[in-house]
């Protein structure tokens, strides 16, 4: 199983804003980040000076949002809806786009998600993939 360190992530995120700027063959992974990174201008200045990157802090007394923590969860949630793990994501997800429109939905989706991965974290239990669909299908329909 690979498990990229912190530093692996935000150089992964800064070389897909790099590559996409010059013009450079992407990988998949790499387009979908750039995709994302493209609709979130707000992180370019941060994503351009990897070194930098890899030194900030952003914990949470930095009052400082993590780019690099909110593009991993959009690629979490690409990820969950490619392949419908946990089951019900896809069909949970479609339904808060056609609400909301993908970005919109994915946000929505974060909270949902950063929801089960706190509880879990909290209690010391595994997540809760069904209570985290549910979150979702609730936003899509309410």
């Amino acid at each position: 199983m690979f498990t990229p360190s912190s530093h692996d992530v935000r150089r992964f995120f800064c070389d897909a804003l790099r590559k996409h700027r010059k013009g450079e063959i992407l990988t998949p992974m790499d387009a979908i980040a750039a995709d994302w990174i493209a609709q979130h201008p707000e992180y370019h200045a941060e994503l351009e000076d990897v070194e930098e990157a890899i030194a900030r802090d952003y914990s949470v007394e930095g009052g400082k949002p993590n780019p690099f923590l909110h593009l991993s969860m959009h690629l979490s949630i690409v990820e969950q809806v490619s392949i419908d793990q946990p089951r019900g994501i896809k069909a949970a997800h479609d339904a808060l786009v056609a609400k909301r429109g993908e970005h919109e939905a994915h946000h929505e989706i974060m909270e949902c998600l950063g929801e089960m991965i706190w509880t879990s974290q909290r209690n010391g239990l595994p997540p809760d993939t069904d209570n985290y669909v549910e979150c979702v299908r609730r936003r899509a329909f309410a």
